[in-house]
C-alpha cells in the first residue's frame, strides 16, 4: 500500500472514531460564547495523524486561481509583503473542545478577494494543503472581516504542528473547514466537497446548529 493510502485509511478510520465521541454534550455550566456540546480548553490540541509536511520558507508558495480576474502566486517574501492583521477569535473543533479569545494574525481574506477580483460565476473556494488535504467553504462564508491566512498565535509564529507557515482560520465554522499548510486556493463555480465532508462531515459546518454531520 502506497504512504498515501495508508494515511487516508486511517484518516478514515479516525472519521468514524470521531463520530462515536464528538457530539458528547457537558453538565457544567457553559460560557454563552460556546456553542452546543463544546467544552472550553486552555492549551491547543494537536489533531493530526503523524503527517506533517516539512516545508521550507525559501520553497513556500500559495497559488490562487480559478474563477478569478487576477490569478496570482506569493512566495513567502511576497505574503510577508501584503497588509497584515491581528485579530482576536474563538475556535471551535469538531471533536468537541473550544478556545475562546484566541490572538491570531496573518493576512485577512477579504484582502485577497480584492487582489484576485473573483468572478460573478465563483460561489465556492477549495483549499488544498500540502499534505494533500482539503476542505470546501462558499465564497460568502470566506467574504467575512474575521477570516484570516493566519501565520500567528499568541504572538508567535505558527509551529508546524498547528498549521504552519499558514493555515486558514474560519472562526464562524467548525476548524476542519481551515486548512493547515495551505497552499493552493480555487475559486469554483461549482461546490467540490473536500477530504471530510465526502467522509460524511457537515458540508456547511455551523457551530452554533451543532452541524457536525451530513
Amino acid at each position: 500500500m502506497e504512504p498515501n493510502e495508508r494515511m487516508v485509511k486511517a484518516k478514515q478510520q479516525v472519521s468514524q472514531h470521531r463520530r462515536e465521541f464528538s457530539c458528547r454534550e457537558v453538565d457544567e455550566p457553559q460560557d454563552d460564547r460556546v456553542p452546543p456540546g463544546q467544552h472550553v480548553v486552555n492549551n491547543f490540541p494537536v489533531l493530526d495523524l503523524g503527517c506533517k509536511p516539512e516545508i521550507v520558507l525559501a520553497e513556500w508558495a500559495l497559488s490562487i486561481d480559478g474563477c478569478v480576474a487576477n490569478p496570482l502566486t506569493w512566495d513567502w517574501e511576497a505574503f510577508q509583503r501584503q497588509p497584515q492583521v491581528q485579530l482576536t477569535a474563538d475556535f471551535h473543533c469538531v471533536t468537541s473542545w473550544s478556545m475562546l479569545d484566541n490572538e491570531w494574525g496573518g493576512v485577512k481574506f477579504q484582502h485577497l478577494l480584492d487582489l484576485v477580483r473573483p468572478l460573478p460565476e465563483a460561489k465556492y473556494v477549495l483549499f488544498e494543503a500540502f499534505d494533500e488535504y482539503t476542505t470546501n467553504v462558499s465564497l460568502k462564508v470566506c467574504n467575512d472581516d474575521d477570516v484570516l491566512l493566519a501565520t500567528h498565535w499568541s504572538g508567535r509564529p505558527l509551529t508546524r504542528d498547528h498549521g504552519g507557515p499558514v493555515r486558514v482560520i474560519i472562526p464562524k465554522r467548525y476548524g476542519w473547514k481551515g486548512a493547515k499548510w495551505v497552499k493552493k486556493i480555487t475559486f469554483s463555480e461549482c461546490d467540490q466537497k473536500g477530504f471530510w465532508e465526502v467522509r460524511g462531515y457537515s458540508n456547511t459546518a455551523l457551530p452554533w446548529d451543532n452541524d457536525r454531520y451530513g
